[in-house]
């Protein structure tokens, strides 16, 4: 009886706990990739983070020292943290010290998330992220590695047409509706297609530094440029 009563207080606190964190958040998800030891800039963008609400962060590869997790990272977000291995860094020492908190998550080399009835699925390879985008179980992809800040639409209806843009750092959105002001159903099908995304480098190496929100509830894709904020 003690141990069944136990169950049902867990089983209550952990809905209940759910539906808070539903609420507080929104829906949004920072996602950031090949921060590479840079403390400032982390710290920068756990600040803004924290201050927009924001409860979840998903890590794309190349965190660097697992230091900036328990170090830097832990002091300063109270949210989930999930994250991939890139290939910088010690990913068993890593592994061992996220074991330590309940709120952080290490996937290995690809993870997959569900948030507000969005799929997401993340890694730190370009060629392994579209492989995930085009097996059509995830509604977006997010990956890191090149540093550019980047988006393809794949189009799984014909898996051979795409919609593929380089975004600049400067722009504020990682989307780009079309120019003549003509819907494109290849655009505009949300059924029909994947977006794959690449948040920039948090690090500020090759390319300015930057990160992205993503609403689920919305799909809105914002890139933040870090020294902007």
């Amino acid at each position: 009886m003690r141990n069944e009563m136990k169950s049902a207080v867990a089983c209550t606190d952990h809905t209940l706990r759910s539906r808070l964190i539903s609420k507080s958040e929104g829906g949004r998800i920072a996602i950031m990739s090949d921060s590479h030891d840079n403390i400032a800039n982390m710290e920068k963008a756990l600040k803004y983070i924290s201050e927009q609400g924001i409860n979840f962060i998903i890590h794309c590869g190349d965190l660097a020292a697992p230091s900036m997790l328990s170090d830097v990272i832990i002091p300063n977000f109270k949210g989930q943290i999930y994250m991939v291995i890139g290939n910088v860094g010690d990913p068993d020492l890593l592994e061992k010290i996220a074991k330590g908190y309940k709120d952080v998550r290490i996937y290995g080399n690809k993870g997959e998330i569900n948030i507000k009835g969005k799929k997401i699925g993340f890694c730190h390879f370009p060629n392994e992220a579209k492989q995930m985008a085009q097996s059509g179980q995830f509604d977006i992809v997010f990956y890191g590695h090149t540093h550019r800040p980047w988006e393809e639409k794949i189009n799984l209806a014909r898996s051979s047409s795409k919609d593929v843009h380089s975004i600049g750092a400067s722009l504020p959105y990682l989307r780009n509706a079309p120019s003549n002001g003509v819907s494109d159903p290849l655009l505009t099908s949300e059924l029909a297609q994947v977006k794959l995304v690449n948040p920039g480098t948090l690090a500020g190496m090759f390319y300015k530094a930057t990160f992205a929100i993503y609403d689920t509830s919305s799909g809105k894709l914002e890139l933040k440029l870090l020294e902007k904020i």
